[in-house]
C-alpha cells in the first residue's frame, strides 16, 4: 500500500500500540499493521482494530502494568 502522508511504501510488520478502551490506556503487543519504510506512518485494518476490543472486553492474561504520567503543555495563567 502507499502511504498518504509521504507516498513512501508499506510493508506488514508487528508492533506496538497504545490503544484506549473505556478510558483506559492500554500497551498492545504484536499487533499487525503496514507501516511506511519512509516516515513510519503505520495503518491498521478495521478488523485488528476490532479483533483488540474484543480481547481487551474481555477477562485477559497481562503482561505486566506500568505507571504513566499525563502532562498538558498549557500552562496555567499562574505560572507565566
Amino acid at each position: 500500500m502507499i502511504c498518504e502522508f509521504c507516498g513512501g511504501q508499506t510493508r506488514k510488520k508487528q508492533v506496538k500500540r497504545q490503544h484506549w478502551l473505556g478510558g483506559r490506556l492500554y500497551i498492545v503487543e504484536n499487533v499487525e499493521a503496514e507501516v511506511c519504510t519512509e516516515c513510519s506512518e503505520r495503518y491498521f485494518h478495521a478488523a485488528t482494530l476490532d479483533a483488540i476490543d474484543q480481547f481487551l472486553s474481555v477477562e485477559h492474561p497481562v503482561k505486566k502494568k506500568i505507571n504513566v504520567e499525563v502532562v498538558s503543555l498549557v500552562q496555567h495563567a499562574g505560572n507565566r
